[in-house]
């Protein structure tokens, strides 16, 4: 069976993929931080930031139909969260209406805050979807316990990467064998089968991840994240460090004294 890997178009060459996966990482949370910490209503600075991940995407050679599709999926969840926002910030009043014997009004700063929530989150959703379209995950991985990460969290990312495919395709025969066997029946019946389900693939996903790991000790396994390529730094990561973070420091400088 086939799956969308987050890391499809890692195999490309371009200016953007042939960096350290380290300098990547550093400079996305850098980039992350400085939005989350943008003050909200600065629609300048988040236009800026804007410019700055097309660039980069126009430089990665991967499509942007594909990171736009990915982005919009995160929204969603995003606005259930921050909808309510505008109900409870204080501020002059935009408008108002009843619903029944509750009166509901939104302000201009409620308004205004989720509205800068929305960019800030589309903003950094944006760059982490380029930094793992960019970066083959083993390749992450490895950056991310050269950066120190606890290696248990590193292991933990790199088995649920690996296993998670697996999983779908076993809850895919799963609905397979259920709807080649559903002679319909009440609601309440298929609502207790999907109960069966939910709790065959529990046992099922244990089971599995036992023999996982009897087998990769038995091979040796140490818990460290190795791959064929070595990560070193070239004059190229260099200058994307420096680069990026002069151009993160001017636009925060005009931010806070323009």
């Amino acid at each position: 069976m086939k799956h969308s890997f987050i890391d499809r178009y890692s195999d490309r060459d371009s200016l953007i993929h042939r960096l350290d996966p380290r300098s990547k990482l550093v400079m996305t949370l850098a980039f992350i931080a400085a939005i989350v910490l943008t003050p909200a209503g600065s629609w300048l600075v988040y236009s800026l930031y804007f410019v700055i991940i097309a660039t980069m995407v126009l430089l990665s050679k991967v499509p942007i139909s594909y990171i736009l599709r990915q982005s919009l999926v995160i929204i969603p969840f995003v606005l259930l969260v921050a909808v309510f926002i505008p109900f409870f910030k204080e501020g002059d009043v935009a408008f108002g209406f009843n619903i029944w014997a509750w009166h509901l009004s939104f302000t201009h700063n409620g308004l205004q805050l989720l509205w800068s929530i929305l960019a800030k989150s589309w903003l950094s959703i944006l760059s982490l979807i380029l930094l793992t379209s960019t970066t083959g995950f083993a390749s992450l991985l490895k950056g991310l316990e050269r950066l120190r990460m606890p290696r248990v969290m590193v292991m933990l990312l790199s088995f649920m990467y690996r296993y998670i495919f697996l999983l779908t395709d076993e809850i895919m025969r799963m609905k397979q064998a259920r709807d080649s066997r559903n002679l319909g029946g009440k609601r309440l019946r298929q609502i207790s089968t999907v109960g069966n389900m939910i709790g065959t693939l529990f046992i099922r996903s244990y089971e599995r991840g036992e023999r996982v790991y009897a087998a990769m000790v038995s091979r040796g396994f140490d818990g460290q994240s190795r791959t064929l390529d070595r990560l070193r730094f070239s004059p190229l990561d260099i200058y994307f460090i420096a680069c990026i973070s002069l151009v993160l420091v001017c636009i925060n400088l005009f931010n806070l004294y323009w």
